[in-house]
């Protein structure tokens, strides 16, 4: 728990170089603690899987992929009820917080668009050279799963060389994602923050 101590982006990024990252128990939660798992999750960009079905479906343009046109709306939608879960980890002060860092240009939002409406996306931050996969959603099939492809491809055009996903999940095993232990991934972080990635290029 923070307790007292008023959480700022600055804060939020310092815990981001030293491993660790905030959530809250619920939505309605204001409190908010530290986690650094002892088994990390990471999504390999040299070693991104994508099923042939998948690639059909991005390469169809089904949907309109923006970046950080939506960020806020991508967070609320993000921290909604969904099929998988009740409740969710993203409170008010998360969504303060990371609508703080989008605006000083270090968080990122994929989004995908349908007949003028948000129908998935995700959202995350970046350090140096590593991504910080936050959370994402979908209102259609495969929405979210279009948008961390591209997400996966500007990463690897922009010069990244960690995808940071968390916590490991059978929906992200599908993608080449495995687990590390937290030596290993704070000795890929250090590196990775150390240098310079551009999410535009």
């Amino acid at each position: 728990m923070h307790g007292a101590v008023r959480l700022t982006p600055e804060l939020v990024m310092r815990a981001y170089s030293e491993g660790l990252f905030p959530m809250a128990e619920r939505r309605d939660d204001p409190q908010l603690f530290w986690l650094s798992p002892e088994e990390r999750g990471i999504i390999p960009l040299d070693d991104f899987h994508i099923s042939r079905r998948l690639a059909r479906t991005v390469r169809s343009d089904r949907f309109i992929v923006k970046y950080d046109t939506a960020f806020r709306e991508i967070m609320q939608a993000c921290a909604e009820p969904g099929p998988d879960r009740d409740d969710s980890w993203i409170n008010a002060e998360i969504i303060a917080l990371y609508t703080a860092l989008h605006a000083q240009g270090r968080a990122h939002s994929v989004e995908c668009w349908r007949d003028g409406k948000l129908v998935g996306g995700l959202y995350g931050v970046e350090l140096g050279a590593a991504f910080f996969g936050e959370s994402m959603f979908s209102r259609e099939r495969d929405a979210s799963k279009v948008a961390l492809v591209h997400l996966v491809a500007r990463l690897i055009q922009g010069g990244f060389e960690l995808l940071d996903a968390q916590f490991m999940t059978e929906h992200l095993a599908r993608f080449g994602a495995i687990t590390i232990s937290r030596e290993h991934y704070l000795a890929r972080l250090k590196k990775a923050i150390t240098k310079k990635a551009n999410f535009y290029r």
